[in-house]
């Protein structure tokens, strides 16, 4: 088959493929969008029924204005399952209805507010969208069929075949152009290189084409003429090449056809752990399957794919590739780091959208909410209140974020001071009674007169007590006390909270202090905590150039401290 032709088959076969797969793919994501929208659609109307419920009299009258209303199913169930209320059955038909307190849409409804299923209708026979919100102990319920959902997938998709039919005529015409324009100058380029490998360095081109066609030409041209310059500079680049090699921090490995290990450069010595003399058997190699198998290949005239091996635990990066010669040359390049970077990148950003994702959610579920003028004052106050305690844990979180990237970067440096914490602990201590006293906590303070200085940042340490009392206070139960201590320890002070809370399990304590790491990410969530405050401390800490460390047993409470060194005293 020429070029001219795989140029066009190929052409015809990615037209093809691409209008099937976007078919395919628009159905699928048509489908999942519409019935995304509908079932945001349906609960809407569910809420609105059922805040409207509450002042309706007569259920099944209500259920059908609302469903005439609504263009859709609207049924009122009471809290034993037994529907009360239905706009597409009249009271003689309700006496015939199922029971549906075991209805998909109904238990998640009164487990969680907001519920919903997709199946066939008993009364019906066609698939419907059913979607349930708790009003009170009873249930209101908003339905729909799903054939006009399929109506509008179908509808588009041949709107996309259409299109595609058409594309792909005009794909096939330019395609036959392209081939043939293409195809000419190539075969001529063929022909002059294959007379160049025979020897016949008198060839040349005879073309004279734009753009990269041309070039090309050009190149063979050049080619010809440097043929005989280039044999006598391959010794000068024999050298050059050895020096590059060793330059690299790369590994490069390479066997000969008698698995001989003849040429390896530094890297390659301190990546694998080798310190053998040239030439050694290559199964002096590290014995990894994955680096074995590749070596195989590669002498067996098989180029393999990069793989990723771990050796000594590090991981390296494998590539194998044959020699003319019958050998086989191994590339090893160090990954470790970033394969540790990438780890961090993709933990941070999957939290962080975590964390701001809850927030967004329960903003934008309300402000939805409070377009609807149906909404009485004291519920709308009480969304506005909803809608600013979320706003505000967003801010606080950002806030640590920034605090975060600020101490890591390096663009803050601590200006240590002696810092009296009998004195700041108080301060700190009062900034959280509001909150102690409505949990029923004792604040203490326990300085040691021989550590109640401590060289360090003010606002710093005061960052440090802050969020370790605010997380003390949130996880302590009634009753108990939460106490901020210093003591002394060599070269330095240890400042900390200790508190008489639930406590922290031993599998836990190795990653408390990493950002967004939570023990028990609801209750975290909803006492107000950010997931940073540890992870702050452990930074600020460390900036200082001390350490945290941490203390806890489950049920008994937890100590959690900083120790910040004295300044080394230089003799004079």
């Amino acid at each position: 088959m020429t070029l001219a032709h795989r140029l066009f088959a190929g052409s015809a076969l990615i037209v093809v493929v691409f209008v099937a797969l976007l078919t395919l793919l628009s159905g699928v994501r048509l489908n999942h969008e519409l019935r995304e929208l509908e079932t945001q659609r349906l609960a809407h109307e569910a809420r609105l029924v059922a805040a409207m419920w509450a002042n309706a009299p007569d259920a099944e009258a209500f259920a059908t204005t609302a469903g005439t209303m609504l263009g859709h199913r609207v049924t009122l169930i009471d809290s034993s399952g037994r529907v009360i209320g239905d706009s597409r059955f009249d009271l003689a038909g309700l006496a015939h209805l199922e029971n549906h307190s075991t209805r998909p849409e109904v238990v998640q409804a009164r487990r969680s507010g907001t519920g919903s299923a997709l199946r066939k209708s008993p009364s019906r026979g066609d698939d419907e969208l059913y979607v349930a919100v708790r009003a009170g102990a009873r249930t209101a319920r908003v339905s729909m069929s799903t054939g006009e959902l399929s109506d509008v997938i179908a509808s588009a998709q041949r709107d996309v075949l259409l299109s595609g039919a058409v594309g792909l005529v005009v794909a096939l015409l330019l395609s036959v152009a392209f081939a043939r324009r293409v195809s000419r100058p190539i075969v001529e380029l063929r022909d002059v290189a294959r007379a160049l490998a025979q020897g016949d360095l008198g060839r040349r081109p005879a073309l004279a084409a734009p753009g990269e066609v041309g070039e090309l030409g050009d190149a063979v041209h050049r080619m010809a003429e440097q043929l005989a310059t280039r044999m006598t500079a391959l010794q000068h680049e024999e050298g050059v090449l050895a020096a590059v090699i060793e330059s690299l921090h790369e590994g490069i490995v390479a066997v000969d056809a008698n698995r001989q290990v003849v040429r390896l450069n530094q890297s390659a010595r301190e990546l694998l752990r080798l310190n053998s003399a040239l030439p050694f058997p290559a199964d002096l190699l590290p014995r990894h399957s994955g680096l074995r198998d590749a070596l195989k290949a590669a002498l067996s005239g098989h180029a393999g794919e990069r793989e990723e091996i771990t050796v000594d635990g590090r991981t390296l990066a494998l590539t194998a590739r044959p020699l003319g010669a019958g050998g086989a040359v191994l590339a090893f390049f160090d990954l470790t780091e970033t394969r540790r970077l990438e780890a961090v990148r993709r933990d941070f950003v999957a939290n962080a959208s975590h964390e701001l994702k809850t927030p967004l959610t329960v903003i934008g579920g309300y402000a939805e909410t409070l377009v609807t003028d149906e909404i009485p004052a004291e519920q709308r106050v009480q969304f506005v209140q909803t809608i600013r305690a979320n706003a505000e844990r967003m801010r606080r979180i950002v806030d640590d974020l920034l605090d975060l990237s600020r101490i890591e970067s390096g663009g803050w440096k601590p200006h240590a001071v002696p810092v009296d914490v009998a004195t700041l602990a108080p301060d700190v201590l009062a900034a959280a009674s509001s909150a102690a006293m409505a949990g029923g906590l004792q604040l203490m303070t326990d300085v040691d007169p021989d550590a109640h200085t401590v060289r360090a940042d003010p606002t710093a340490l005061r960052q440090v007590l802050t969020n370790l009392v605010d997380n003390a206070v949130r996880y302590t139960p009634s009753g108990g006390s939460v106490i901020v201590f210093t003591r002394v320890a060599t070269q330095g002070s240890w400042v900390g909270v200790r508190d008489t809370g639930i406590g922290i399990a031993p599998e836990h304590l190795p990653r408390i202090f990493e950002r967004f790491y939570r023990v028990d990410r609801g209750r975290s969530r909803d006492e107000g905590g950010t997931g940073l405050g540890l992870a702050i401390v452990r930074h600020l800490a460390e900036a200082h150039g001390g350490r945290v460390e941490i203390e806890s047993e489950v049920g008994r409470g937890t100590e959690v401290r900083a120790f910040f060194p004295e300044p080394a005293v230089t003799a004079s």
